[in-house]
């Protein structure tokens, strides 16, 4: 026995779909422009050569640790805040200039527009680390030091 509204069902099915179809907008796809960091070993070098001179294993008690991977987990949420580097403490403190109190690197000793690029990118992909065992940050370089 055939069913009337049966074909009727299917087209009005058939035409929502293609309503919705074009409502609905795919995301866009995620890729990385040359440069742009996605991982933390991109971003690892910026961080031994500018920050870890002082703030890892043998730093001031008041200031944040990035002595590891570990360290940097713990800093997720104020002073990281995946996805938003407006609102990352440590992306609004390299983006001072020399002149302003609380710069880092301290004064004297601004990172570059590149890297601060690169810890942006970095923060905004989630400030991604590696799962496992803490990988530990080595300072490179010249330790930064105050005038």
């Amino acid at each position: 026995m055939s069913h009337p509204s049966l074909p009727c069902s299917l087209a009005t099915a058939a035409a929502l779909m293609l309503l919705l179809a074009g409502c609905v907008t795919p995301p866009p796809a995620v890729t990385s422009a040359p440069g742009v960091p996605r991982t933390f070993a991109e971003v690892r070098p910026v961080l031994e050569a500018n920050c870890v001179h002082c703030h890892g294993p043998s730093r001031l008690p008041q200031m944040p640790s990035f002595a590891d991977t570990a360290a940097l987990a713990r800093l997720k949420g104020g002073w990281i805040v995946p996805g938003q580097p407006d609102s990352s403490r440590l992306f609004q403190v390299v983006r001072l200039s020399d002149r302003d109190p609380g710069a880092m690197p301290p004064t004297g000793h601004a990172i570059s527009q590149t890297e601060v690029a690169k810890l942006r990118a970095w923060i905004q992909a989630g400030a991604p680390l590696p799962e496992g065992a803490p990988v530990r940050l080595v300072p490179r370089g010249e330790r930064p030091h105050s005038w």
